[in-house]
């Protein structure tokens, strides 16, 4: 007697490949997996940023104080005004007045137009400060940085 063995019966073949869902399951981990290396790479951004901001507000500071040095008779006197202005002092014609006239515009143009400063002197003592707000992330409070020397 001959058997006809029906192709439905017989025992599936061995299968070769991927199935649709496995290659859905396996795009959508690699998409989860680009999306946060692009989440990282931003927050290295804005912290990338923020630190220029800091280390350019450290040196136009050092740089202030050394001018005061090579000025030692100079009168550095110079008040912080309320945020957000803060406007370029005029340059008279002593050369602290020019000083930080200068200061303050490259503080504006380094840091960024919202950046101020102030120089108080008393005696041997000045202190120098510096105030920014974040141009990467607006929400992030005032940075200040404050030096103090004593020169000699």
């Amino acid at each position: 007697m001959n058997t006809i063995r029906s192709q439905a019966l017989s025992p599936p073949a061995r299968q070769r490949g991927m199935s649709l869902i496995e290659v859905l399951i396996a795009v959508l981990i690699l998409g989860i997996g680009v999306l946060g290396i692009a989440a990282m790479q931003a927050s290295a951004m804005r912290n990338s940023q923020s630190s220029m901001q800091q280390s350019q507000a450290v040196i136009a500071a050092n740089g202030l104080m050394d001018a005061i040095r090579a000025n030692p008779n100079g009168v550095y006197a110079l008040t912080m005004s309320t945020p957000p202005n803060c406007p370029v002092p005029t340059a008279a014609a002593s050369v602290a007045s020019k000083d930080l006239h200068d200061w303050i515009a490259s503080l504006q143009a380094g840091i960024g137009p919202n950046a101020c400063g102030s120089v108080a002197c008393n005696g041997g003592n000045c202190t120098v400060t510096v105030r920014w707000s974040e141009t990467a992330d607006p929400t992030q409070p005032t940075r200040t940085i404050t030096m103090q020397s004593r020169l000699l």
